[in-house]
């Protein structure tokens, strides 16, 4: 979906969907130009019989197949930017088939900042609109166009159109490797995806084969793969903005598909186990946006792919895995495959010499239990680092939560033969797995999102539609922004 600015003369769509509140009776100026255009139809009609309450929604028909949807914000004095999305994201919902092509929305009449609000409507319509069909017969409409209207030229504004337009193809990009079926998304795909993506932007890549990685010391990644007949890939991209202030290390979990290995998962618990590489996806989605946006930051991307299948080659519950970093892990579960994969990648990561590490996996059943589907873990090694990502989060409207990790959560991983085991006990699953991975990261700024209950759900939420959400990514490129 494209996102445009309009004036109501320049708009072409025959859907124009108008957002009031609930305890105003007067007319914004884009309303009080097409009530006049169409005869008073706003004030004889929508204020007489539109309850203007948060989420509802009501259709007038105009003049020759043209029509007014209003939409309603709620109370002005509640009116807040996680209302705006979720308002928005029900507009292709409400669209006609043989209309669909192009939607019209008003920039809502509010004191705001007018680039953040263009933002958030383009990016909450888009939310709405987006559909994996690549596999069904009959194909759904979805808006192509989307003509925000406001009734003054602003710079910033235009701005806002950019970065909307870049963050919603990025987004519907980490969606579709998301969607796609782990017979196609093998690692060897993603990585060829990887280069493409690459080529396209002007960005510096390096895949690392299985020799490659013997030869980096890769072992724990490599044991995880060991079980499959796909080929292990490691991908490292890097993007370097014109005077960059900060390097940062950004690092997604790559299990393309996740049988639980040996330990071999229930079959429910495998239906949606092809979203295990949505930290890969969220990372490739995310220089995605930065390449277009061009901060002055130098950002690595970096994902350990891999499948982790059960047969007769597979790693074991028992084996001493001697990692990149040196230190040895000891196989407690082959389900707890992903801290494994990322410590190599956590390792590598300090060769760089990053200012700052951020790792988003789909890690931990725990954080399921711990926080639900909607809110994802967070944690840490440097509080600044988090409260700054907390509030990059907060403006995008993602829900986040830091978790502790503690010192002595060390000993839940003890082991009789080696330095470590890669599980401890059935409490606190997803600090104890962050307490794992930081034996693997010397960053003094190191930053565990994860995204186990929120990458993937399964039932719509807010402005979120049921399967994958690309949790995350909004927040991460408005946190990468701001360095």
């Amino acid at each position: 979906m494209y996102t445009t600015m309009k004036t109501i003369d320049s708009a072409v769509s025959k859907n124009i969907f108008l957002m009031f509140f609930e305890n105003e009776d007067g007319l914004s100026p884009v309303q009080n130009e097409i009530n006049k255009k169409f005869s008073n139809v706003i004030l004889d009609n929508v204020m007489k019989n539109f309850d203007r309450k948060f989420l509802s929604s009501m259709v007038f028909p105009i003049s020759s197949g043209e029509k007014i949807i209003a939409l309603g914000l709620g109370k002005k004095e509640e009116f807040t930017l996680d209302k705006l999305r979720e308002t928005a994201s029900k507009v292709s919902s409400l669209v006609k088939s043989d209309t669909i092509d192009t939607a019209a929305i008003e920039l809502v009449d509010v004191e705001f900042d007018k680039k953040r609000l263009f933002a958030t409507t383009s990016i909450g319509v888009n939310m709405g609109n987006y559909k994996f069909d690549k596999y069904k017969t009959k194909k759904q409409d979805l808006i192509k166009t989307l003509e925000i209207i406001i009734n003054y030229n602003d710079i910033l504004i235009q701005d806002g159109e950019n970065i909307s337009n870049i963050v919603n193809s990025s987004m519907d990009f980490t969606k579709d490797l998301v969607f796609e079926s782990a017979e196609v998304m093998t690692p060897s795909k993603v990585a060829e995806i990887a280069k493409d993506m690459a080529e396209e932007l002007n960005l510096e890549i390096k895949v690392y084969d299985r020799e490659e990685l013997k030869k980096m010391n890769f072992n724990a990644f490599l044991a995880v793969g060991q079980g499959s007949i796909q080929e292990p890939k490691f991908i490292h991209i890097v993007y370097k903005g014109k005077n960059p202030k900060k390097k940062i290390a950004l690092i997604g979990k790559g299990i393309t598909f996740d049988s639980g290995g040996l330990d071999i998962k229930p079959a429910s618990s495998m239906l949606t186990m092809k979203t295990d590489m949505t930290g890969c996806a969220t990372v490739l989605g995310v220089i995605r946006a930065i390449a277009q946006l061009k901060p002055d930051i130098e950002l690595h991307c970096m994902s350990a792919l891999c499948e982790n299948m059960p047969s007769g080659s597979s790693y074991k519950v028992g084996d001493v895995l001697i990692s990149k970093s040196k230190k040895t892990i000891e196989v407690d579960n082959t389900d707890a495959e992903g801290r494994l994969t990322l410590a190599d990648v956590l390792t590598y990561a300090d060769e760089i010499n990053p200012d700052e590490v951020i790792d988003i996996a789909t890690l931990t059943g725990a954080v399921i239990v711990a926080l639900g589907n909607n809110i994802t873990g967070i944690m840490g090694n440097n509080q600044e680092q988090i409260e700054e990502f907390k509030k990059s989060a907060n403006e995008t409207g993602e829900k986040v939560w830091q978790l502790p990790i503690y010192e002595d959560m060390q000993e839940n991983l003890k082991s009789d033969i080696a330095d470590m085991k890669n599980t401890g006990s059935r409490y606190a699953g997803s600090s104890v797995a962050g307490r794992f991975l930081q034996n693997f990261t010397k960053s003094k700024k190191w930053l565990h999102i994860d995204i186990a209950g929120t990458a993937y759900i399964d039932k719509p939420y807010k402005e979120f539609q049921k399967g994958a959400t690309a949790v995350m990514l909004r927040s991460l490129i408005n946190y990468l922004l701001k360095n």
